[in-house]
Order: C-alpha cells, then structure tokens, then sequence
C-alpha cells in the first residue's frame, strides 16, 4: 500500500508540475498577441475569479480524498458514496451561485478598480465584459474538484493528475487560438481577445470534465463492488459529512486565497496611487500589468516546485505532533525548512541577478519590467514560507492562527499600499507585499515555536550555511553574467536565453557541487543522493 501511495503521490505531482509549467510558458505568446494593455485587463479579471475559485473549492479535492480514505480504510464504502452523490448535487449549486455572483457584481468590482472618470468609462465595461467572461468556468470547476478528490480518496491519482494536464492543454490552445484569431483574422479589439482568453478557464474546465468522466465509465463496475463489500455498520448523516468537509477544507481556503487577496489590494489601489503622483491611467494600467501579471507569472513557478517539496513532509510532522513524538517533530520541521530555504533562495537570487535577460526572453526588453522583477524575485521566498508555515499549523492543530495571520498581513498591506507606491512606484506595491507577508509569517513562526515547542536555533545555524552557499553561487554567477554582457546583449531574445543558460549552468553547478562535498544535500534529501555523486564520481 505504501508503494501504491508513493506511486500515486508521484503521479499527482507530476501531473501538478507540468500544469504549473504550462500555465507559465503560455505567457510568452500570449504577451506578444495582446501586448501589457490586454495583459492588465487579463488580470482584472483573474484576479476576482481566483478568489471566487479559492473560496468555492480551496481543500475540496484534498477534504474529500481524506473523508472517503477514512471511511474505506473501515471498509465503510457506502458513506464515501453517499457523500459523492449528495456532494455533486451541492458542488453544481455552489458553482451556479458563483458564477451569478461573480457575473452580476462585475460592474460593482470594475468601479472598485478605476474610480469613475469620463477618460476611463470604457476601460470600466472593458473589465466588466472580461470578468463576465471568464465567470462561466465557476459552474464547473467546484463540480469537477469533487470528483478529483473522489478518485484520490480511493487512492486514484491518475484521473486528477491527467485532468490537470488535459484542462491546461485545452485552456492555453483554447486561449492563445481565440485571441490569435480574434486579433489578426477578425480584426477585432484587444478586449474581445481578452474575453475570448478568460472563457478558455471554462473550455478548460470542459474538458477536465469530460476525461474524468471517462474514467468514471472505466472504473464504475470495480467501485460498485466495492459497494456489495461494504459493512454497513456506520450511518453517517450528510450534516456529519459536510461538517466534517468544511472543518478540513476551512484552512486550504485562507491558505489558497492568501495570494489572490494581496493582489486584490494593488488592484483597487495601484492605478489610483500612480495616477496620484502624476501618472497617466494608461501608464500605470501599463505598470500594474508589470506588477500582477508578467514579473508575478515568472516569480511564481520557482515558488510552486519549491513547496511542493516541502509540503510533501507535511504528512509525517501531523503524525509525529499526534503521536507525541518530540524528537521526530523537530527533524521533521528542520527538514520542512532547510529544504524550503536550499530550493527557493539561490531560485530567487537567480531571478534577481538574470531579471533583464528574463523579462525580455518572456515579454520584451523593458526597463520598468525587468526593474520589478529585480525586487519582486526574492518576495517569492516569502510566498514559500507562508504556504509551508501554514501547512505546519494545520499538522500541529493551530490553524486557527492562519486566519489571524493572513489578516494581519493584509491589513499592513493595505494600510502601507499607497503611501510606498507614492514613494517607490511600482517597487512600492512589491515592498508592501514583503512587508505584509513577513507580519504574517512571524506571527505563525511564534505559534510554531510555543505550540510546537520548537527551537529554531538549528535551523538559523543552518539556514546560514545555506546563505553562505548561495552567495557564492551569486559571486560566480555574477562573474560569468559581466562577461557575457561584453559580447551579448539583453537587448536581444535570443542572446538573452543564451545569458541564460549559461550563468544558470554555472550557478546550479556552484551550488550543489557547494551542497553536494559539503553532504547538505544527502542530509536534506536522503541516501538517494549517493547515485547522483558516484555518478559525478565525488564518492571514493
């Protein structure tokens, strides 16, 4: 069964990465179609659907999963079936309620972003036309997500990993397609592009939809005879179920719309800031898309890979907390740490150093954007630490502070938002973020401390060491990056990815040759290590 949960694991894994990488390659195209005033409008709209999404079916899939895992585990399978047919019922109710709440105020959340002015009326049905748009993929996605954390209760995590992949496939073709055709064959206008981009969340959804009922076809006749083994000794009410859905899911909800909301703050207060200090609604609509869209997109990745490791050793701190066991606990949340601070750091001082080459691979050479990147890269180590500090409260029965925290880090947020734009610009909003995030992420670290009784002085001394390697890998990488600005120029896409690829090389080499001799690395990630330096031949 452990092989069965590793494979599984691994396959839900996979299937999340590719999504993740797919969702953020699109961005090359899709930029070059509608350029940053169709990007800026794009995130209107992502931004208030992200949130209707995250509230809507944040910790579904993974409530559900654990739900009916319990309840097959005592060989109990008509609960979890019971609460599949009931839950279809409401998932489908909560997505039409949705998607009518998020069509119908988006006039109500246009006139939130742009204040009401003669020069910018039309921009205002702009983002109400694209925020109606993109609305359609609620009535589906909250139904699909229960039928994903179905197939993963019964230890299936081939539908979910495939339906993620197939959904982003046919989103990005859906999307870069329809604005490509829109733009250069209708000859019609960047918002109709646009429109036709935020409805591929619902052409996506569709086709989740229909692989996952594929496998419901396939594997109906094992599930019911699972059903004629069924004990029948439990009766569990659907208000038991759902009460005990909504205590697991409640947490995922804070954790998942934490990100969603600090955007949702630039953007109700970034073009009015900018335009307070003299710019123009079309520049700062231009910096805002720099801001929440082009830098957030590359920021982002690294930050999905990073956690994803971490939050895999989530599982094994909630059974050392339930068991008592100290001693277990404390090796487990050194790991979660070290492992988070080795692949975010040197993925952030890399963003950081190579920011010009990278904005102009992505989107084109531009100062303002490659300057944000610059200060946005390192805020993605926050974004990592949150996500993982949140996870652990959960495991140690303390999500409640998540709610506090994450409430904390908004309200500094938002009361520092405008007056660091009046200062910074741009970099402002960036500053603002790190500075919410950081309130939020001390007030979990003291919960973690006192909870948990945990020490962190290990974990400085180690995170130190960690510095150290880093900032070499910065020193050489630095080094490699000045000599190629003699011969090449960011100017150029292509002789950007050369940049690139080159400083990248030596800097990963640096660095895990640095975590390799040093046997950080097998400490981190096991004895698994071995074979890649006896294949580097660094063994005797």
């Amino acid at each position: 069964m452990s092989s069965k949960l590793i494979r599984g694991t691994f396959i839900l894994t996979l299937g999340t990465i590719i999504s993740k990488v797919l969702g953020l390659l699109y961005v090359i195209p899709f930029y070059q179609i509608v350029d940053s005033e169709g990007t800026a409008l794009y995130q209107y709209s992502y931004i208030p659907y992200t949130i209707f999404i995250s509230i809507a079916t944040a910790g579904v899939p993974l409530a559900v999963s654990k739900f009916i895992s319990k309840y097959n585990a005592l060989e109990e399978y008509a609960v979890g079936r019971k609460l599949f047919k009931s839950g279809l019922v409401m998932m489908l109710l909560t997505g039409i309620a949705s998607f009518l709440i998020l069509y119908f105020s988006a006039p109500l959340i246009a006139n939130m972003i742009i204040a009401e002015k003669d020069d910018v009326e039309s921009r205002v049905q702009d983002i109400i036309t694209v925020i109606r748009a993109v609305s359609f993929a609620l009535i589906v996605i909250p139904f699909m997500s229960l039928i994903r954390g179905f197939f993963q209760g019964h230890q299936s995590m081939g539908p979910s990993a495939v339906s993620q992949v197939v959904e982003q496939i046919i989103r990005i073709t859906f999307l870069l397609a329809g604005a490509y055709i829109v733009i250069n064959f209708l000859d019609g206008s960047i918002v109709t592009a646009v429109s036709v981009a935020t409805f591929a969340a619902f052409v996506g959804a569709i086709g989740s939809l229909v692989v996952l009922f594929w496998y419901w076809y396939k594997r109906k006749p094992h599930l019911d005879q699972l059903l004629e083994q069924d004990k029948g000794t439990v009766q569990v009410s659907l208000k038991e179920i759902y009460k005990e859905i909504i205590i697991y899911a409640a947490p995922f909800v804070f954790v998942g719309v934490a990100n969603p909301l600090f955007q949702a703050i630039d953007q109700v207060t970034f073009t009015r800031a900018m335009e307070g200090i003299g710019h123009s609604y079309k520049a700062a609509e231009a910096a805002f898309s720099i801001l929440n869209f082009e830098s957030h997109k590359i920021v982002i990745i690294p930050v999905s890979l990073a956690t994803g490791f971490s939050l895999a050793l989530v599982p094994s701190i909630t059974k050392a907390f339930v068991e008592g066991d100290q001693k277990a606990l404390r090796q487990q949340l050194n790991q979660t740490f070290q492992v988070l601070l080795f692949l975010t750091l040197p993925a952030a001082i890399g963003l950081s150093l190579l920011a010009e080459p990278i904005y102009t691979v992505f989107y084109e050479h531009k100062e303002l954007g490659f300057e944000v990147l610059r200060a946005y890269a390192p805020v993605g180590i926050l974004f990592s630490l949150f996500l993982v500090t949140s996870s652990i409260l959960q495991g140690i029965n303390e999500q409640r502070w998540t709610v506090l925290s994450l409430l904390v880090g908004l309200l500094i947020k938002l009361s520092l938002n405008i007056s660091l734009i009046t200062m910074f610009e741009t970099r402002g909003a960036v500053y603002a973020t790190a500075i919410g995030y950081i309130g939020a992420i001390l007030i979990q670290l003291f919960v973690i401390k006192n909870y948990a009784k945990y020490p962190f002085l290990f974990v400085w001394r180690r995170s130190l060491l960690i510095v150290i390697f880093a900032g070499l890998m910065w020193a050489g990488t630095e080094i490699v990056y000045q000599l190629l600005l003699l011969v090449l120029t960011p100017d150029s896409k292509f002789q950007s990815l050369i940049i690139i690829i080159a400083c990248a090389a030596v800097g990963a080499v640096i660095y895990f040759y640095l975590g390799l001799k040093s046997g950080l690395v097998n400490r981190l990630f096991g004895d698994r290590v071995d074979r890649i330096k006896r294949k580097l031949r660094m063994t005797n």
